[in-house]
């Protein structure tokens, strides 16, 4: 079977798996998508729209959503597009079905809080036999569901496995390109975030565009030292899952973890910004796991500790930016 016929599953209903669902359809792909609310696969299926997640962006009609998690598992390339902390989860879920051949393409960014580890390490504990790939980079659901163009990274350790899912999941207007370095496409994708809600939190306080310019290139040089710490390469760090995806979301309020800093910075309270969404800000949790990486690792990530000493409480946004301006010059 050509790459480009292979059917598509898609586990995760919301904005981005819908988008990416999308995407598939109106480039001729055969998608079934995994929703966990009955009113959301409803509305795809009826309406064709998800009025919850991604409302005002006219679905395919090829788009067929399902709540049979099993049903969409079953497709020969699936795409993981559930939220970081629950991977483990429904990797548990699907384990039966993805034993016969299935390629899975982890979409979410984000690292597993209460071990530390990846998400790629994450599915090859789960299912050690089943190929596993990555899909990140700089894009927004919205954009990618209405067709306008865009591009991603594949992360994959098996270049013939790289080819075919490109072929698979290139589409006109979404166009990804290939990496073997799995550990920085991933490491790109998830400590962005956390240098988001840093930027958002200077947007949010007004300290400027030089303020955001100069704290987003030194989220760059923190990315870097873990990144070659835990064996990643630079040069991906330059491409669409580290420089682009950091620009893109450190710079636009249709970025969750941007906007959150920017309210933040404006002084509302954590929980009271998490409160009024009805979607996972990945960021949040990255920070912890973050850190606790580069203490592992013995790399020095001051505004990632700035961030999550802002998020869990221990000082308050004023003190962090008094505290990160006071430190000391260097080369």
């Amino acid at each position: 079977m050509p790459a480009s016929n292979l059917s598509i599953g898609v586990i995760g209903g919301g904005a981005w798996g819908t988008a990416l669902a999308q995407a598939m359809a109106n480039g001729g792909r055969d998608v079934t998508l995994w929703a966990r609310e009955t009113d959301v696969v409803a509305s795809i299926n009826v309406k064709h729209v998800n009025t919850t997640y991604l409302p005002n962006i006219t679905l395919s009609d090829n788009l067929k959503a399902t709540e049979d998690i099993h049903e969409a598992a079953k497709c020969d390339v699936v795409l993981l597009v559930t939220p970081a902390q629950h991977m483990r989860s429904t990797l548990q879920t699907i384990k039966d079905d993805v034993s016969h051949g299935n390629t899975l393409v982890i979409c979410s960014k984000g690292i597993e809080l209460d071990t530390g580890k990846l998400l790629s390490t994450v599915c090859a504990e789960e299912l050690p036999q089943t190929p596993i790939a990555v899909l990140t980079g700089p894009t927004f659901a919205r954009e990618i569901a209405a067709g306008l163009p865009g591009a991603a990274t594949i992360g994959v350790k098996d270049e013939k496995l790289g080819l075919k899912l490109q072929q698979a999941l290139g589409v006109k207007g979404f166009r990804p390109y290939l990496s073997t370095d799995i550990i920085g496409v991933q490491l790109g994708g998830a400590i962005k975030n956390v240098i988001a809600i840093a930027c958002g939190v200077v947007n949010g306080r007004k300290m400027g565009d030089s303020a955001r310019a100069a704290l987003l290139t030194r989220g760059v040089a923190e990315i870097a030292r873990l990144g070659t710490a835990m064996g990643a390469e630079k040069e991906t760090l330059l491409g669409m899952c580290g420089i682009g995806d950091l620009m893109l979301t450190c710079s636009s309020m249709q970025s969750r973890n941007f906007s959150l800093g920017t309210q933040l910075g404006e002084g509302k309270t954590l929980e009271e910004i998490l409160g009024a969404r009805n979607a996972v800000t990945e960021g949040v949790h990255t920070a912890a796991s973050t850190l606790a990486l580069a203490k592992r690792f013995a790399v020095d990530m001051p505004i990632t500790e700035a961030v999550n000493d802002c998020l869990s409480g221990k000082k308050t946004i004023d003190e962090a930016i008094e505290d990160m301006l006071n430190r000391p010059f260097k080369y």
